[in-house]
């Protein structure tokens, strides 16, 4: 059964959070008086600086380490305590101690040890937390935000557009360039691109104009330029196989039966995509290439 993960402020989870080592002291007496200790110590200070009435931490600190925000972090870790036992507190770490282990893995790519100083756990046992946290995310919140527009999601991104002067608008398409800084030595040629000299994740992404995100591939190896990505991009064969979210809308008398993303040069000349005027002359092309950009 699936769980939509209900928001939690700071004030709803945090002393529930603060008593996590105390409901499993007995089993981690059982454990071994070292391992227990580290964790708890580890614990009282994760929720000390980050979490407690008077954190050690600004809310723009904790965004810049854990790369989203307090409330929706304890989001998450209240929704993953409830959905998947690995995550409900009986012994060793806290539920705090392994979200944040996850995250600051996601969020930094750093190494392993270094998330040791809030959870003092083992290589092998930080990427199995990465790897439940992932999987018990995707299952509590996917079917939210992973979802493909339906149709009151289309009428509403419809609406948005032809209040900008878009109608049939879906969204805006482009790319984006992350430098992959921590990127393995066997893997560095494979995403390495020529004009930067260093290995490049590009990401192609769909957004409304509310900043929601319907759309994010990564390219794969070797597809390190925009055309590499948009060649191998699941967006492209839903437009060839006819899968985009289609409507009716009529522009200058003609009727049209799929939305168009606004997008730049790069992209080829498909009707879905609608690119700014390049050299704009008259006044209709100029006031098109400003509200377009």
């Amino acid at each position: 059964m699936r769980h939509r993960g209900r928001r939690a402020t700071s004030n709803q989870a945090c002393p529930r959070l603060a008593s996590e080592p105390a409901r499993s002291a007995a089993k981690k007496r059982r454990q071994g008086a070292s391992t227990g200790g580290r964790c708890e110590e580890g614990h009282n200070r994760l929720f000390n600086d980050y979490f407690s009435d008077n954190p050690v931490y600004t809310d723009d600190q904790f965004r810049k380490k854990f790369r989203l925000r307090r409330r929706v972090f304890l989001r998450i870790v209240e929704a993953l305590e409830i959905h998947s036992e690995y995550f409900q507190t009986t012994s060793g770490l806290s539920t705090l101690q392994k979200c944040t282990a996850a995250i600051r893995m996601l969020a930094h790519g750093v190494a392993v040890d270094i998330v040791d100083e809030y959870a003092p756990i083992g290589e092998s046992t930080t990427i199995e937390c990465v790897q439940k946290f992932v999987s018990a995310v995707v299952d509590v919140f996917g079917d939210e935000y992973l979802r493909k527009p339906n149709g009151d999601d289309v009428r509403r991104l419809m609406d948005l557009g032809e209040r900008r002067g878009f109608l049939g608008m879906m969204g805006s398409i482009d790319f984006m360039h992350w430098e992959w800084k921590n990127c393995p030595d066997k893997w560095k040629s494979l995403y390495l691109r020529g004009d930067q000299g260093k290995p490049i994740i590009t990401l192609e992404m769909v957004a409304s104009e509310d900043l929601w995100i319907w759309h994010a591939f990564f390219g794969c190896p070797r597809s390190n330029d925009n055309l590499d990505v948009f060649g191998t991009t699941p967006a492209l064969g839903e437009v060839y196989e006819g899968r985009a979210p289609q409507f009716d809308y009529a522009v200058n008398g003609r009727v049209y039966r799929m939305g168009y993303y606004l997008t730049d040069g790069i992209y080829p000349e498909y009707p879905t995509f609608v690119k700014a005027v390049a050299h704009p002359q008259q006044p209709k092309e100029k006031l098109f290439t400003e509200r377009h950009e």
